[in-house]
């Protein structure tokens, strides 16, 4: 079973984030040249506060009168226009960054191996998609602006309030320390606590999903509450991580305040005592004050952000978790652009787990162009399994599976799968029009093959009635067909593919006796050309097929035709009695 890797360490994902974003750095770039301008604004204005105290209100200089507050108006402007690059900025690349681990995700995601679905819900994998990438915004973008603006404010504000009193900006950098010690503290908490709410956030969308997929069965074995319950608790444990995220934050923001509070106490002790020696202006305390004032926002800020900068980066580790996972081996370099279809097995073993039994054991056998193999046994005997070892969605633990003479493994993947069409019981319609879902897989599909393709699975009947025909909208997993229209849609992509080796899964299970005649005599004509594979659940219909396969327990235990594997008197004829008296019983 496909397993993910360990998510690199915090810092790690962080820089492989910046990465990233490198593709961006001119927004990146300017958003910084107008972060430097914004706090460098806002420092000039506290600065400013030491001459228009000193020159408009103690010497009543009156051009200071207008002069300053001009000055005033000009560098918010100035500060305006530096805000307003920084938020497009920032917000522009954040966004692109989201967007690209988005691109990167789902690429993966369709490159992994079968066995990583096998090990992971497809709500994680959602999960990951939305909820994960959203958080990386936040920690790319928004936390990462705020903690640059504020840091040099900070700095430019230090610079101000040194130019104007060493000795009262240096008793105020007394809690500095401090308080970078809360905020280290916290930021580890964060991290911790964001990790399990991501986990948490996953396994309520999985559980939320399951329990609306399956109202109906909840609702007939009266399970409300018993599926309530254990919603609940699981929405009660990611209560409990939100609230101790927002307990620390609140806890560190008021402790910070606190601290700010009492060095701003101690500063204005302090410059009475400057000012009674002569050493400090009125002007100078004005500026000293604001501009201790002006830091308390930005270090409750930087302490609050921890938070969102921690969501992101394990967030961020967790996508990169995945995008280091080993993908699909493709290692074949033979090209195939058309196989003749002989498909061989030799002594295919398989297992899902490295401890776990065999799924398949011992399977050997030769299906040559033209012939119909079908492939019967018990619930869990191993049909499914064989043929999905075709496309190699799985790969065999022992033994080899030939094609043509060569190992499936020697080819390119994309030339192999191109060389096999599926038809399931469970059809997979995507919502898009009819013509989209019949051509998957090809840009621009002519609409003559389509239309030919749909007359051959005799889709056209019901086709020609839908508003828009082949341009009409299917819905939500073929929501707007009834089961056999879905059904004749999945067999119609199948003749449009043209490929060489056709897998049926009880393609016709879905449709009522007037669509099943029709579709069968469109498979008749399409099996007669093509190496074809059928999972048989109803006997009946594999009376016609070259050879059967009778599989028990992950072995092949019978080969032969319908009429010879009934001579015999074996598993398959004790099937076959079994499923007739049932049909005749009911």
């Amino acid at each position: 079973m496909s397993r993910l890797p360990e998510p690199p360490d915090p810092w790690v994902s962080y820089r492989r984030l910046l990465g990233i974003a490198h593709r961006y750095r001119w927004l990146i770039v300017a958003a910084m040249v107008a972060m430097v301008i914004e706090a460098a604004s806002g420092a000039a204005f506290m600065s400013l506060m030491e001459p228009l105290v000193d020159e408009g209100f103690v010497q009543r200089n009156p051009q200071a009168g207008w002069f300053y507050p001009l000055l005033i108006v000009g560098l918010f402007l100035l500060r305006g226009l530096a805000t307003f690059v920084t938020d497009y900025g920032m917000a522009r690349a954040g966004r692109s960054v989201v967007r690209d681990l988005r691109m990167m995700l789902m690429a993966k995601y369709l490159r992994l191996p079968c066995t990583h679905y096998d090990a992971e819900p497809v709500q994680v994998m959602v999960s990951r998609l939305n909820y994960d990438t959203e958080q990386v915004a936040q920690a790319s973008s928004e936390a990462l602006k705020t903690l640059i603006t504020d840091t040099l404010l900070i700095v430019f504000l230090l610079g101000v309030m040194l130019s104007k009193s060493v000795a009262v900006t240096l008793t105020m950098l007394v809690v500095a320390p401090v308080i970078a010690a809360i905020v280290a503290v916290v930021g580890r908490r964060y991290r911790r606590l964001n990790s399990r709410i991501q986990e948490n956030v996953a396994e309520l969308a999985h559980r939320a999903e399951q329990m609306l997929q399956a109202h109906q069965e909840i609702r007939v074995h009266g399970a409300q509450t018993q599926e309530l319950g254990r919603y609940r608790r699981l929405a009660d444990r990611l209560l409990g991580l939100n609230t101790k995220v927002e307990s620390t934050r609140a806890m560190s923001s008021s402790t910070v305040q606190l601290l700010g509070a009492t060095a701003l106490a101690v500063i204005v002790y302090v410059a009475g005592i400057e000012a009674a020696a002569g050493r400090l202006s009125p002007g100078q305390f004005v500026a000293l004050m604001t501009s201790m004032m002006a830091l308390l926002p930005s270090l409750k800020r930087i302490t609050t952000v921890q938070s969102q900068l921690a969501r992101g980066i394990a967030a961020a580790q967790k996508i990169f978790s995945v995008l280091d996972a080993e993908e699909e081996p493709d290692r074949g370099r033979v090209e195939l652009v058309r196989a003749r279809g002989e498909i061989e097995f030799r002594n295919v073993r398989l297992r899902y787990h490295e401890d776990g039994p065999w799924v398949l054991d011992g399977i050997s056998f030769t299906a040559r162009p033209g012939m119909i193999t079908a492939i019967v046994g018990r619930s869990g005997s191993g049909k499914t399994t064989l043929v999905r070892l075709l496309p190699r969605f799985y790969a065999p633990d022992e033994g080899e599976i030939l094609l043509d003479g060569r190992p499936l493994q020697d080819y390119r993947l994309a030339d192999l799968r191109r060389q096999i069409a599926m038809v399931g019981q469970q059809v997979v319609l995507f919502d898009d029009t009819v013509m989209a879902n019949i051509a998957l897989g090809t840009e621009h599909p002519d609409p003559q093959a389509v239309r030919t393709a749909a007359r051959v699975a005799h889709a056209l009947e019901f086709i020609d009635t839908l508003p828009g025909g082949l341009e009409a909208g299917v819905g939500d997993k073929g929501g707007r067909l009834s089961g056999g229209q879905r059904q004749r849609l999945a067999i119609a992509r199948a003749v449009f593919r043209d490929a060489p080796v056709l897998i049926l899964d009880e393609a016709t299970a879905a449709l009522d006796s007037h669509s099943e005649r029709l579709v069968q005599e469109a498979l008749d004509r399409l099996l007669a050309q093509r190496t074809s594979f059928i999972i048989a659940h109803r006997l009946a219909t594999v009376e016609h097929a070259h050879q059967v396969l009778v599989l028990d327990q992950g072995r092949l235990v019978e080969q032969g035709t319908h009429a010879e594997l009934l001579a015999r008197g074996g598993l398959y004829t004790a099937l076959h009695r079994m499923q007739f008296r049932d049909a005749d019983g009911a």
